[in-house]
């Protein structure tokens, strides 16, 4: 594998105070040099690949809390494969695979199959999140120590909620004997029962059951007064109302061991945007009001939420063509995060600066991974991106199985042209679309 040379590239990490133009050289799997004309000796060298980096950023590999591989039990939808290749050309060099798999991981089996399954496909690495309860059943905690030992770093019932304040108290003291994070899906079943929307004004006019913010406010306080009892580290998966950012906000006031995560398209979207019954853009929270998108923008910008997460969801046609009750919650968000939000970047609602960390180390230290990192010495996990790229969002184009996104035809900017996971490229963009 011959060495890479990144030149006069735009080096950005948030981490080191990194925002320079400089040369990064990567030998193996290591950034062995980085600073402004390090590389500039290995011009001439036939064993140097050279990447003209001009206009360029370099960031560190982002990480992904909460994706649906869809293996075991859906390949129709989604594979470990094909949400791999997806991760890459999304700039991601870590996801972290939910267990509302067919049959669920709740087993030490199940997590030691995907964990083989990815490491010999290489690329992007994949870390799955173990189930609290058996069977996503809300009642009997699974073996904890055996989903961990075999590769999971955290654990959640991902779609369900685990309801039971016994249940819960009782998952956060058995995962804090191994620090691993209890990651809930905040909703009170009893409140949302036959809901398809946000509870609003839209969901009166289309005439469709409404699904009420208490629903997750109310999970969210009764599982930060149990993390505070029980000491256990608590991570709200994607937060959609203006009640939890509040609620984070003052639990961190008071120092509970807490964080949060938003996904792309609770930032971009309203409940206004099902007006047509789109069932693209139905999704596990609902999309909310203007109120709490501003809300999470701000959470997001000040920390109260830590990091950004796809909640990558695929489905196929068979899913999703169909009468709104009746189709699956969910959409792709691997491949499209990262363009979709610099929107935002430009608009002011948050920085270059927040978003990267959002991304990379936030999400990294929330279930103990490695953050990718630009310095020397640090494993070569990064993506080059064109910022000035403008491109249109097309889903026949992506390496998901999976189509169902509402943001297909829309126009970015800004485009993930190579990531590399240990010094080896996992994804680039061909040479006629913009590597150069």
């Amino acid at each position: 594998m011959p060495a890479l040379l990144v030149r006069n590239v735009r080096a950005f990490d948030p981490q080191h105070l990194l925002d320079a133009v400089v040369d990064v050289f990567v030998e193996g799997d290591t950034i062995t040099r980085i600073g402004p004309n390090a590389g500039v000796d290995l011009l001439a060298s036939d064993r140097v690949r050279v990447i003209d980096g001009t206009n360029l950023w370099l960031l560190p590999g982002f990480v992904d809390l909460h994706a649906h591989v869809r293996e075991p039990g859906q390949e129709y939808k989604e594979d470990v494969k094909s949400s791999l290749r997806a991760a890459a050309a999304g700039g991601f060099v870590d996801i972290c695979a939910m267990p509302n798999t067919k049959p669920v991981n709740d087993t030490r089996a199940i997590t030691e199959m995907l964990v083989y399954k990815a490491r010999a496909l290489g690329g992007t690495r994949l870390h799955p999140i173990g189930a609290i309860t058996m069977g996503l059943g809300g009642k009997e905690l699974t073996e904890m120590a055996d989903q961990r030992d075999a590769g999971c770093v955290g654990v959640s019932d991902d779609g369900r909620c685990v309801v039971n304040s016994g249940v819960m108290r009782r998952a956060f003291e058995y995962a804090s004997t191994f620090d691993l994070p209890v990651i809930q899906h905040a909703e009170d079943h009893d409140l949302t029962d036959g809901a398809q929307m946000h509870e609003g004004a839209v969901a009166t006019k289309l005439g469709l059951r409404g699904w009420p913010r208490v629903a997750e406010d109310i999970i969210v306080a009764r599982d930060l007064m149990l993390a505070e009892y029980t000491g256990g580290r608590y991570h709200l998966a994607h937060a959609s109302t203006k009640g939890s950012v509040a609620l984070i906000r003052a639990a961190k006031e008071r120092g509970i061991k807490v964080s949060a995560e938003v996904t792309p398209h609770h930032l971009l979207l309203t409940h206004e945007a099902l007006l047509g019954y789109d069932t693209a853009c139905k999704v596990n929270p609902p999309l909310r009001e203007e109120s709490d998108v501003q809300a999470l923008r701000e959470g997001l910008a000040d920390g109260t939420i830590d990091c950004v997460a796809t909640d990558h969801a695929p489905h196929s046609h068979l899913e999703k063509d169909l009468p709104f009750a009746e189709a699956s919650p969910g959409m792709v968000g691997l491949e499209l995060c990262f363009p979709v939000l610099l929107e935002l970047v430009r608009q002011g609602s948050f920085s270059l600066t927040r978003l990267v960390d959002a991304m990379t180390r936030s999400p990294a230290r929330i279930v103990a991974l490695p953050p990718p990192t630009l310095r020397e010495g640090a494993r070569a996990n990064f993506v080059l991106v064109d910022p000035e790229a403008t491109w249109t969002l097309d889903p026949a184009r992506f390496e998901s199985k999976s189509r169902n996104t509402p943001f297909a035809g829309r126009q970015v900017q800004g485009r993930i042209l190579a990531t590399y996971v240990d010094g080896v490229a996992a994804f680039e963009l061909s040479p006629e679309k913009g590597l150069r």
